[in-house]
């Protein structure tokens, strides 16, 4: 009786937590979120990342198993914002650049990427003739579908897949070479298969600049990310790149990871459009610039007050993401 006293009790403020890792992840306003992204906002709901000293680099273990989290969310019903799961690889719809014209009709704007009737290419024949100077690659489908659901691919003009679309289609990789300075930026986890990915996405195009954005285990560190443990890298792990740290490759071998989807998906959102975009032109003023480090990228350091940000200005190493 008491156990079963004790377990209803847990269950009604886990429910509680829940109930605010649905809020937070979906703010500010209806931002659309995996299941994964709710996962580990619950863990943060739990273990708030102002318990830990803001200077102190940690990757925190999961403070709860992720099907306890499945129990509590199908407890709590429908969730708005949340990304029903991807099964199976789907087309991903490419955007026009930023050379090509869009008509507002037509049907490649912007979608519900969790629709099967989305279209999964343009519906112009010609849209491949124009250059394409941007392009975003995600380890995890899952994130590329929700980057693509919260309009990343229209705000920064780039096209969004994902590593399982490799090779991609021979007329995109025509249309990045037509780009003097075309990039084509990978996100991946911080992990030894997602920082091998960017080495994949390099042969993948040849001859166009690859650009890895992150996640490495730094990041990870400063941001007190969630860090689950997996098994060791096995004898002959991939060539990991030399701007890696000691500190980190220790952290890579001993099985540790953190996934791109433990970032809070505001700040995700944030970081690829600023990272995607590249440089803001000349002519903002000085303090417009020191305001936007309070809000830039991964690598900021959290304060104790929700939405504020610090950054780390002693420690420029863990400011710039590593360039694959």
């Amino acid at each position: 009786m008491t156990l079963r006293v004790a377990a209803s009790v847990g269950d009604r403020l886990l429910d509680r937590a829940l109930a605010t890792a649905v809020a937070r992840a979906g703010a500010p306003g209806r931002i659309r979120f995996t299941e994964r992204q709710l996962y580990y906002e619950l863990c943060r709901v739990l273990r708030p990342s102002h318990a830990v000293p803001r200077r102190l680099p940690l990757t925190p273990a999961p403070p709860m198993r992720y099907e306890r989290f499945e129990e509590a969310l199908r407890r709590h019903g429908a969730v708005p914002g949340l990304l029903a799961p991807v099964s199976a690889p789907a087309p991903i719809p490419v955007p026009a650049s930023a050379d090509a014209p869009r008509d507002p009709s037509d049907p490649s704007g912007p979608s519900d990427p969790s629709d099967p009737s989305a279209p999964s290419g343009p519906s112009e024949p010609d849209l491949y003739d124009y250059g394409l100077p941007r392009l975003l690659v995600c380890q995890s489908r899952q994130v590329a579908r929700m980057l693509l659901a919260n309009d990343v691919h229209l705000e920064a003009a780039c096209p969004v897949f994902a590593a399982d679309d490799l090779p991609l289609d021979p007329r995109l990789v025509t249309g990045l070479g037509r780009v003097d300075g075309a990039t084509v930026h990978v996100l991946h986890d911080a992990s030894v298969d997602g920082i091998a990915l960017a080495a994949r996405v390099r042969d993948a195009v040849p001859g166009v600049r690859v650009s890895s954005m992150g996640l490495v285990p730094r990041h990870a560190t400063a941001l007190h990310l969630i860090s689950p443990r997996g098994p060791a890298p096995g004898s002959g792990p991939p060539a990991l790149p030399a701007a890696l740290e000691p500190r980190e490759r220790d952290w890579l071998a001993e099985g540790r990871y953190a996934e791109v989807e433990s970032v809070a998906p505001a700040r995700l959102l944030r970081t690829v459009l600023r990272l995607v975009r590249g440089p803001r032109a000349p002519g903002h003023s000085v303090w417009t610039g020191l305001r936007e480090l309070r809000t830039a990228g991964f690598m900021t350091w959290p304060t104790n007050r929700p939405g504020d940000t610090r950054t780390q200005g002693d420690k420029p190493a863990t400011r710039n993401p590593v360039q694959g």
